[in-house]
């Protein structure tokens, strides 16, 4: 591999929109010691570019929160997920209050806490006032040659010593201090500039520890922590806390929380070190943060609203417009979770209809509908999942609903038609197993129901899809070992013995060959009982 000098680094650095042009035919990159490259080098003019210029997001005379970091922070060219990787600094703003602080994101992939400081820290530290919040979480790539190549290595621990190096291709002479000498620097001159630094360790790795089987925990962490003391400053242990929520999933879940390489996160791993740091935020008893929480929001939980009753399991009902329609107007369209209540023994269970028309996997998952009952599950409950009728759509229009058809683990990066953003879709049965996954996290019970089947008669029977949902379904099933409850061969069972057509069936459909009427929902709900009957499943002990 032909060697990136640090030179041609540094020029990058610096180049304009025009000058970027230029750097179209650079030799390669240099791959650290962790097999990763952050940036090619004609993009990294383009990555900078990318970040907004220091204190430029101010609005009036409110505060800005800076945040200091590499590519855990903020990932790829652009910082878009086009990669299909994302920085959890793409959604730190979504925890505090616009109208109150603004959230600037000025992570660099590739930098390590040195080359931040020397090379971009400057401008951002020009940029700061009073008032303003700095977060430095920086250090995965201090490590590598100290004096060619990227030379960014910094040295181990927090101790005094310094070390006095020569670049090997430019010449330049520069000293060397120790992760603990770099942090003492950016603390001070952000006090120096009366705005209020917090320290926070590293995000985790896929890596396990082989004695204990749990995440590695990185080292930066004790140091930063002994450093906080040292320093009066305020402290969060970033690395400790997603490290513990990694620690609670299968390695199923803990691996798709990265995507391309061990140490950089998907959309999940991204989304969930967000949330971590802001709960970290409020969690932290340090007084100087007290101001900060007054600007944060959306920390809390998002849950279900629905009353618990002691000694009494929920049992969530999800799906799409065929499980939860309008459900208004006797002769209108019905979904037969309406009818809930008619099969389950409300004094032993309590039925919660939380399935929403028009929904997909994919949608219901990204709309945070599956959030808030992930959020709200707890040992006992059941989770009745049906899903189908909206997965097999188009992937990139306007609603943005369609998955990848089949079972296995594959996923792809596509750019949506509506806004231009990219988006990692998984297939259909990814989906399933992250829904039946993370109810058995919850200690709950997840019964995978079939889509219900369509007001179709080819060859004078009705339609069944078992060639393709039903197929899918059941290699689901076979690798997850859920329970399963095919709805959708019961209903077509019973479709026929009832009718001889589709003109004859008419009168359980409405409007379409999908959604149900008031007298299909309540047929649905009864086949739902009877499955479970059929099945001998413990949620049929709170039938009525």
């Amino acid at each position: 591999m032909k060697r990136f000098s640090l030179a041609i680094f540094m020029l990058a650095l610096t180049l304009t929109t025009t000058q970027a042009q230029v750097f179209d035919n650079l030799p390669d990159p240099i791959e650290d010691v962790n097999k990763v490259v952050d940036n090619t080098p004609d993009s990294i003019a383009k990555a900078l570019m990318s970040r907004p210029a220091p204190g430029s997001t101010r609005i009036g005379s409110n505060p800005v929160l800076f945040l200091i970091g590499n590519s855990t922070m903020r990932n790829g060219t652009k910082g878009d997920g086009s990669n299909g990787q994302w920085g959890w600094g793409y959604y730190a703003n979504q925890y505090f209050n616009a109208n109150k602080i603004t959230v600037e994101n000025q992570a660099l992939g590739g930098m390590s806490t040195r080359t931040f400081y020397t090379k971009l820290w400057p401008a951002v530290r020009e940029a700061l006032q009073s008032g303003d919040w700095v977060i430095v979480s920086i250090g995965h790539n201090d490590n590598g040659p100290f004096d060619e190549g990227r030379a960014r290595a910094v040295i181990p621990g927090i101790g005094p010593d310094s070390l006095n190096v020569t670049i090997k291709e430019t010449g330049e002479k520069e000293t060397v201090y120790t992760y603990g000498g770099y942090m003492r620097r950016y603390v001070s001159e952000i006090r120096a500039k009366g705005a209020n630094p917090i320290l926070m360790s590293l995000t985790p790795r896929d890596a396990y520890d082989e004695l204990t089987g749990k995440i590695v925990r990185k080292p930066q962490g004790k140091w930063l922590e002994e450093l906080s003391v040292e320093l009066d400053v305020p402290y969060v242990d970033l690395n400790e806390i997603s490290g513990a929520k990694l620690d609670s999933y299968s390695h199923w879940k803990e691996k798709y929380h990265f995507f391309g390489d061990h140490i950089h996160t998907s959309y999940y791993g991204a989304q969930m070190n967000a949330r971590s740091a802001a709960e970290g935020i409020m969690a932290s008893n340090h007084p100087k943060l007290n101001v900060l929480k007054g600007m944060m929001m959306n920390v809390g939980l998002k849950k279900v609203d629905v009353k618990r009753e002691t000694g009494k399991p929920i049992v969530f009902i999800t799906g799409d417009s065929t499980v939860k329609n309008a459900d208004k107007e006797k002769d209108g369209m019905w979904g037969w979770g309406a009818f809930a209540n008619t099969i389950f023994n409300e004094k032993k269970i309590t039925p919660v209809n939380v399935a929403i028309a028009g929904r997909s996997t994919r949608t219901y998952l990204r709309e945070g509908r599956w959030e808030a009952i992930y959020n709200t599950l707890q040992p006992g409950d059941f989770v009745l999942i049906e899903f189908g009728h909206n997965d097999i759509c188009p992937i990139t229009d306007k609603k943005a609903r369609g998955v990848i058809p089949g079972t296995k683990d594959t996923c792809h990066v596509y750019k949506m038609e509506a806004d231009g953003s990219f988006v990692v879709v998984y297939s259909f049965g990814w989906y399933l197993k992250k829904f039946i996954d993370d109810v058995r996290e919850k200690g709950a019970t997840p019964i995978l129901v079939s889509l219900t089947p369509r007001n179709e008669w080819p060859n004078g029977k009705v339609e069944r899809r078992n060639d393709s949902y039903g197929k899918w379904y059941r290699e689901v099933v076979e690798e997850t070992g859920v329970d399963f409850l095919d709805i959708h061969n019961i209903i077509a069972d019973y479709l026929d013995k009832k009718f001889k057509g589709k003109e004859d069936a008419l009168p359980y459909f409405k409007k379409d060959h999908t959604h149900t009427s008031m007298m299909g929902a309540k047929n649905n709900a009864k086949c739902v009982a009877k499955g479970l009957k059929q099945m001998k499943h413990p949620l049929a002990k709170y039938l009525k």
